[in-house]
């Protein structure tokens, strides 16, 4: 194999999923730190409005970009039960075909982003001394929405064999370009939220070029010929199957963080400013957490393509220690030093203080979360996407919904800690469901093989 690529089928398995997550969590911690360097720069070169204007948004983000990018884990889990089977050209149809769908998917966010990010930051009760800078921000920063795409299922396919180091080499190239561009486009040019998305969507098409690159120039099934691009039907049909339910999920949960933000909003624009920054440091705990999830996804995807279903539960365990590991070292080292992280974004007193509140509520629980996706990520690469959905949606997303209608609405409970304690309850409600599926799917499993 090559050097940047991991036998998943074979071997021990502690030292892989090592090997697969840290590239992986390098690169979403250096995607977070460029994101966070938009929050940054903003914030101390154009004011707390602009602050608030770019943290506000990024629910609203997640929300139009999540279905999407829940195909790219339905490309990632198709390619990596190829692999595992070795069916070569059925590999390279899944590779060409969910390239077209993230160009397409690209332009269709692109266009309507351009069109309704002003009333759906309305709909969210956006603070009204800020909503005009949100919205010419999420007005540029969907113009990079193809290459969002692309790279997304880029690096999915990738991961699919095990190549984590690549898309890594990619992001970090990209990043510091992004970095470059928001100081002299903010501080220079005085372009205040404009000048950081218009670094993001030069950044953005950097990293998918460079994606698209490393395919065409791939050997084998995996290699992208660009005038071959095509949707195989049944390629299609597989990807949805597998990717829609993740995507749809993704909004589900990303809809239900919206609720959240919109009741954030009603405090004021400090406290959105406070949740602003807290969340964008949260974030860091979380995609270092999420790489074992993908591990999980691409791991349990080519033992399943591989038949070696014994390997499975051993992945899913090993996954599990390692994320508890990295959610409690990671979350509760947040929040012990989070009034010294949240004065990178700001030196107001007021705003860290109501950072500070997020922070000890979701970073200090945040394993559950962590627990809660690797379940979710196993169940994906068995070839499970339904199951996960309906738990996750009833689980997380219908009890956060609920929390905010009926606890958060009391009166006497009306305050932000209570508001983020839906997380946590949801996260441990959630993980203990998705556990129960997976032992008796697996079990099915098993049935299935021995027949």
């Amino acid at each position: 194999m090559k050097k940047h690529e991991i036998d998943m089928i074979n071997g021990p398995l502690l030292g892989k999923l090592l090997l697969f997550a840290l590239p992986l969590m390098c690169s979403s911690i250096l995607q977070l730190l460029f994101n966070a360097a938009d929050i940054v720069v903003v914030g101390r070169f154009a004011g707390d409005n602009s602050l608030a204007a770019v943290g506000s948004t990024s629910a609203l983000i997640n929300l139009m970009v999540n279905l999407f990018v829940g195909l790219s884990v339905g490309a990632n889990v198709l390619a990596a039960k190829y692999l595992g089977a070795k069916e070569e050209e059925a590999l390279s149809k899944t590779v060409h075909t969910a390239i077209l769908i993230s160009i397409v998917s690209g332009i269709f966010l692109a266009g309507f982003g351009a069109v309704f990010s002003r009333q759906l930051l309305e709909w969210m009760s956006s603070p009204e001394d800020v909503i005009g800078l949100s919205a010419l921000y999420l007005r540029i920063y969907f113009m990079g929405m193809p290459a969002m795409m692309v790279y997304n299922f880029g690096a999915a396919l990738l991961r699919a064999k095990g190549d984590t180091q690549r898309p890594l080499y990619f992001l970090l190239f990209s990043g510091v370009i992004n970095v470059g561009l928001n100081l002299l486009f903010v501080i220079v040019f005085r372009m205040d939220v404009a000048g950081v998305a218009l670094a993001t969507v030069i950044a953005q098409c950097i990293s998918a070029a460079l994606i698209l690159i490393c395919l065409c120039r791939e050997s084998g099934a995996f290699h992208l010929t660009l005038r071959n691009l095509r949707m195989d039907k049944n390629t299609v049909l597989q990807i949805i199957r597998i990717g829609l339910p993740a995507g749809f999920q993704g909004v589900v949960f990303s809809l239900s963080n919206v609720v959240i933000q919109a009741s954030v909003n009603s405090f004021g624009s400090v406290v959105v400013a406070g949740n602003s920054a807290a969340s964008n440091i949260e974030g860091f705990v979380y995609v270092a957490m999420n790489a074992f999830h993908q591990a999980a996804v691409s791991f349990v995807g080519q033992n399943m393509g591989a038949g070696k279903y014994k390997r499975i539960q051993k992945i899913l365990f090993q996954c599990i220690c390692c994320v508890t590991v990295v959610g409690l070292v990671l979350g509760n080292g947040a929040v012990l030093f989070g009034n010294q992280l949240l004065r990178i974004y700001t030196n107001d007193e007021a705003v860290i203080a109501e950072g500070m509140i997020r922070m000890k509520v979701i970073c200090g629980t945040y394993a559950l979360c962590g627990i809660m996706d690797v379940l979710v990520g196993a169940l994906r690469g068995m070839g499970y996407a339904i199951a996960p959905m309906i738990v996750s949606l009833l689980g997380a997303c219908g009890l956060r919904l609920l929390w905010v209608a009926t606890v958060f609405q009391i009166p006497k409970y009306h305050t932000l800690t209570v508001l983020f304690l839906s997380y946590p309850v949801s996260w441990a409600i959630t993980a203990s469901v998705h556990l129960i599926c997976f032992v008796i799917l697996f079990a099915r499993v098993r049935r299935r093989a021995k027949k």
